[in-house]
Order: C-alpha cells, then structure tokens, then sequence
C-alpha cells in the first residue's frame, strides 16, 4: 500500500427535501452567488423556484447563468468567469450534474486567475485558489460534487481536458433521491456507467496489499449492479435511488483510490471521442472500458480474475486464469447491455475516420495509464477493439 494523505472537506446533506436548506448553507459564504445551472429541466421540475425561494429567504443577490451542455464548454465558463469578476460574485451555487458542476469549478478557478482558464487544462498553469462551491445534485453520475476534479471542452480543436485542485471541492453537497426520479432511463444508465468506470479506474491497479479499498470497490460496484435494473423499471423507488445516488458520490470521492495508483486511461481514451463526437460520457466509457480490459488483461490475470470473481460471480478456473478473466469482461459487456448501453462504437455510429487523430491527440502530453502505460500506437489498437 501506498503512503497517502486524504482529506475532503465536502458537507453531504442527503434525502428527502434537503434542498431547501440550500440558503442557509449559501448565505455561510456571503450575500450573492452565481446560480450556475444546464437546460430548462429544473424549472419545469419546480427544483429552480425552490432553490431561488431558499436563497431570497437569506436575502442572497443572484447572478444567473443557465445553459450548460453535456461535455461543458470552455465558452460558457469564460462567461461565468466574465460575470463573477464583474459582479464581485463570492460563491458559486451549481444546480445539476457532474457537467454544471464541473463547469462550476472551472469557473471558480477562472475567477481568481488574470490568465486564461484554459491554461489550467493546459498545464502551463495551476491552480492556487478558487472560488468556493456549493452543489444541488439532480444526476447520479459524476460524483463531481465531492471530487476536486473537473473536465472541459474546447470548441477550438475539440480538446476535452481535466484538471484537478484541493480548493475545488465544493463545500456542501445536497443529495435528494427524489430530484433523479425523472431522469431519461438512457441518462440513468449512462451515469451507472460513469460511476463504475470511477471504481475501476481506481480497482485496477499493480499496487499489492490493498484489500480494504479492493474490497469498498467491489462492494460499491455489487451495489451499482444490484439496483440499476430496480431505478430503470421502477423510476420512483426512492431506496434503489439513494442507494445508487450514494454509491456515485462515494465513487469519486477519492477515498477508494487511497493507498493505491489508478489506471484512468479509459477516461482519457473516452474524452478523445466524447471531445469529438459529443457522446455521453457514461456511453463512451461503455464502449471504452471492455475494450481497454481486452488489451490489457493479460498484464496481471490475477486481477482480472479478482473482478471476475468478486464482483461477476464467475467460479474461478484454476487451470485456466485466463478463461475465468475473459468471463469476468464478458459478464461487464452483458451487463452494460442489459441496462441499454452501447459497448461498440459502431452501435453509436462511430467509425475509423478519426482513430489516428484521437489516438495522437489522447498522448500528446505523455502515454495514459498506470496499469500499462498506452502510447500513441496501443490507444490506436483499443479503438480497434471497441468497434
């Protein structure tokens, strides 16, 4: 096990009707906030007129900006940045998924940097403060609201990058079960898949000794499995909801990957195309992750066999590790299917007319990965195998 040091700092403020403290723990950090939210789902929804109600009852001034899309664009956060620094605005307020989050946080940098936010993104810049932060989540997926993370596109060039800092992590995060209950059953699906692939990223890795975290991996991801059949064919069934809201959250809150080196290749491989084509993340990574697992597997069998077992069921074949590993992905793939996913880029209509393009763009900056280090060449080989 690695040494390591783990610390968030994010309040959890989890059930029924718990967004209509969001004043109160709002006003903590001052007198106006941007209210930073996507579409027109939370005002036909009546969570909008909640959360301004909770807010003006603190007498909190609001800046609004709405419109964030799915893979959040570097655009719209150089507006939010524009508005925070006119308006002296001290706190963010995002209302939505790990996209308004994300571009939330994006903003929060940007607001205390001279520079352009992209620089962050870029690595020829880092974070030394930020805005703080304050979530309503409405979608299970991400687990944005307690990770220090955040992702963006860049229109220009169609960069879709990460970056990372401590002060990013929003200071409380309100989780209502009831909020999801509307959710597309696509969107519920996709976000399954994004907390999974968070817990796997983390799972597989070449550090020894790690059977505690090993084991909140697969426990989480057993509880991911046992529930995402009940919330799609019983949208209001408020225990499989909190069960998968919370395993989201817990997912990306950096606890599972103490003491251990995650992988995260399949992320970045996902991001080449989702940059591009502008696909959900959760389906990109149902079409990404088996076909990373394919091409590496062999690396540490044991592993995989680990997987297979744990969290599949699949009875280990002592003379053949190798069979019971590819069971192990094979029983992933089923899975993914059975709650509507894709797990090819053919089934979304992808084609090879950009692999070489993805594949020099996702290791430009150095080869992904920890588990195997993958350059230019093998990224190439796993769009291959996702087709």
């Amino acid at each position: 096990m690695q040494d390591f040091v783990f610390q968030n700092r994010t309040k959890i403020i989890f059930g029924r009707d718990k967004e209509e403290v969001v004043g109160q723990e709002s006003v903590i950090y001052g007198k106006k906030l941007l209210l930073h939210y996507g579409g027109g789902s939370i005002k036909a929804s009546g969570l909008y007129d909640r959360v301004i109600n909770s807010l003006q009852e603190q007498d909190i001034e609001i800046i609004e900006l709405g419109g964030v899309l799915p893979n959040p664009r570097v655009s719209l956060v150089h507006e939010g940045i524009s508005l925070c620094k006119e308006h002296n605005i001290g706190f963010i307020l995002a209302v939505g998924g790990g996209s308004v989050i994300d571009s939330a946080k994006a903003i929060a940098a940007g607001a205390k940097y001279d520079g352009d936010v992209w620089d962050f993104f870029t690595g020829n810049a880092s974070v030394s403060d930020s805005l703080p932060i304050g979530v309503v989540l409405t979608i299970p997926a991400a687990g944005s609201e307690t990770s220090e993370g955040t992702v963006i596109t860049n229109e220009d060039g169609l960069y879709k990058r990460a970056m990372g800092h401590p002060t990013l992590r929003p200071q409380f995060a309100i989780l209502n079960p009831v909020l999801t209950y509307t959710l597309p059953s696509y969107q519920t699906a996709c976000g399954i898949t994004d907390m999974m692939a968070h817990l796997l990223e983390r799972y597989f890795t070449r550090e020894r000794n790690v059977e505690l975290t090993d084991r909140l991996c697969e426990a989480t991801l057993k509880t991911v499995i046992n529930n995402a059949h009940t919330v799609l064919e019983e949208p209001t069934n408020y225990d499989a909801r909190a069960e998968i809201m919370w395993a989201g959250t817990n997912a990306h809150s950096d606890l599972f990957g103490t003491g251990r080196i995650g992988d995260w290749a399949s992320h970045d491989i996902e991001h080449e195309i989702s940059g591009i084509y502008d696909i959900a993340h959760g389906a990109g990574l149902a079409i990404v992750f088996p076909a990373w697992m394919k091409y590496v597997y062999k690396h540490d069998v044991n592993r995989f066999v680990q997987f297979a077992n744990r969290v599949w069921d699949v009875e280990i074949d002592l003379y053949n590790p190798e069979k019971t590993a590819l069971a192990g992905i094979k029983k992933f793939e089923q899975f993914l299917h059975s709650i509507g996913m894709p797990i090819t880029l053919n089934e979304v209509e992808i084609g090879d007319e950009h692999f070489d393009e993805m594949a020099k763009k996702a290791t430009e900056r150095w080869p992904l990965g920890n588990f195997v280090k993958l350059h230019e060449n093998d990224v190439r080989h796993i769009f291959d195998l996702a087709r």
